[in-house]
């Protein structure tokens, strides 16, 4: 395999059959070709989805944790080893700009040998429930996972789910996102470089269409799902897996709100929204979306922002320094500029984005927006923008400020700026939201639980609750 070629992965063999053809993958940042990658289709998924179940059921991987760890720790390393090459490949396939690639990279194998211990430490109980009565609490695999994965984070949304899957002695099929098949190749042959992991345990199949998708999230052998994506898709995963009771494990959308408070250290505040609303371009679930700011500090704190914005650093995702750089591709940017339309027609701008110009006009580059609005029911505030434009709403009091936060179905990830404790334990505990930073945002930990209330999820990822998710209790009764 070779860095432009989007290979299947089956079975311990790379697979370039292209029943549906071939898809050109576009540079963003550009939009020239670098390369391209077969289209799937349910024939190729059934293979993938034989062999893990084959995998599961016929070698030792379920039964040995010391495997699984092993596996693990070994992809860790090599993953590692191919960090630059991947984290560059990543840059030019979905425009995320090289210190935020070369971070997920980082947190891809930091997460896998995380889950490398965890999986030697997956323990039952027992319970003596009378004389000669005893009850042994086992946590066995689940058995065959599939894993649908979004373009904008496509190392660590990745890893995040297959990690737990096999710690916990699950076998995985994988489609990867139609935008960033390259990436995924390469994250596939660091799993083909393992010799230890028995063939069949990891699959993947590409797919630009709903054929594999729709396979994958209704097949009779698929014991679990783990999705991450938009809310929208989420709910037709999780009606394609009713017919067969499956376990759906879905992180969705956000519409991610910052709160600030008089008392804020704002200099921390701006930098820190910042760095929230630029996260790949704005692309990512729990950007900050919404900036709520309390009356007393409203005119400084947005003069604030402004200026920091206007001084964003904008170019190719390649380029060093560069804080911003293209959305996924041109339908995205249409998109947005209608967005900005609106915001136009019905809000007040207070910086005006555009698709950029100066050398910007080969990519899909769209320019950050900020917009004011009063009105929590707009369009604006409640649908997600996925891209670099936030609304500035303004607040009186605490109750204020909590009541606009939770006035969307979204529920995945939010921040607090206050240097009073007793305020910041107040206000998150009446968040509706699965992660509350406080005077922070977008700190994601291997080791940490995260996942959305409402209709941004259900389930959780990362921490030791993810293994939740791909793991069974069976209760085994013995009576003397």
């Amino acid at each position: 395999m070779t860095a432009d070629q989007g290979f299947h992965f089956i079975d311990g063999d790379w697979v370039g059959d292209a029943p549906n053809g071939y898809r050109a993958i576009i540079n963003p940042s550009d939009g020239i070709e670098i390369g391209s990658a077969p289209n799937g289709s349910a024939g190729l998924a059934e293979q993938a989805v034989m062999a893990a179940r084959e995998a599961f059921e016929h070698s030792t991987w379920a039964s040995d944790p010391r495997l699984r760890a092993a596996v693990l720790l070994e992809f860790a390393d090599v993953l590692e080893s191919r960090a630059d090459e991947i984290a560059l490949l990543m840059a030019r396939e979905n425009g995320k700009v090289q210190a935020q690639a070369r971070h997920e990279v980082a947190a891809g194998y930091s997460e896998a040998r995380y889950y490398a211990g965890v999986a030697r430490n997956v323990f039952g109980r027992t319970f003596e429930s009378g004389e000669g009565k005893m009850s042994l609490m086992t946590r066995e695999p689940s058995g065959v996972v599939s894993v649908i994965v979004p373009w904008n984070a496509p190392v660590t949304l990745l890893i995040r789910s297959v990690a737990p899957a096999l710690a916990a002695g699950c076998t995985v099929v994988i489609k990867p996102a139609p935008h960033t098949p390259l990436t995924n190749a390469a994250v596939m042959d660091c799993f083909n470089a393992v010799s230890s992991m028995p063939k069949g345990v990891v699959n993947s199949v590409n797919e630009f269409g709903t054929e594999v998708g729709v396979l994958l999230s209704s097949h009779p052998e698929i014991d679990v799902i783990s999705f991450t994506g938009s809310s929208r898709t989420g709910k037709q995963v999780m009606a394609n897996a009713a017919a067969t009771v499956k376990h759906v494990s879905l992180e969705l959308g956000g519409k991610a709100p910052a709160l600030v408070f008089e008392d804020a250290d704002l200099d921390k505040a701006v930098a820190e929204i910042k760095r929230g609303v630029l996260a790949l371009n704005g692309q990512m679930c729990t950007c900050i979306s919404r900036v709520l700011v309390q009356s007393s500090i409203y005119d400084a704190v947005r003069d604030r922002l402004v200026e920091a914005f206007k001084q964003t650093r904008i170019g190719t995702a390649t380029t060093p320094q560069v804080e911003l750089g293209p959305v996924i591709d041109r339908d995205n940017q249409a998109r947005l500029l209608k967005l900005l339309d609106l915001a136009e027609r019905e809000a007040t701008i207070l910086l005006r984005g555009g698709a950029g110009e100066n050398g910007l006009s080969g990519g899909s580059f769209v320019l950050p927006t900020i917009f004011e609005i009063d009105d929590v029911n707009h369009p604006l505030v409640q649908r997600e923008l996925f891209g670099p434009m936030f609304s500035l709403e303004r607040f009186e009091d605490e109750d204020e400020a909590i009541s606009k936060a939770n006035a969307t179905r979204y529920g995945l990830a939010s921040s607090v700026y206050t240097e009073a404790l007793n305020r910041s334990m107040r206000v998150s505990r009446k968040l509706k939201f699965g992660t509350v930073w406080l005077n922070c945002h977008n700190r994601l930990l291997a080791e940490v639980e995260t996942g959305g209330y409402r209709e941004s999820g259900i389930g959780r990822l990362h921490g030791i609750e993810a293994m939740n998710d791909f793991l069974e209790t069976k209760h085994v009764y013995y009576e003397v």
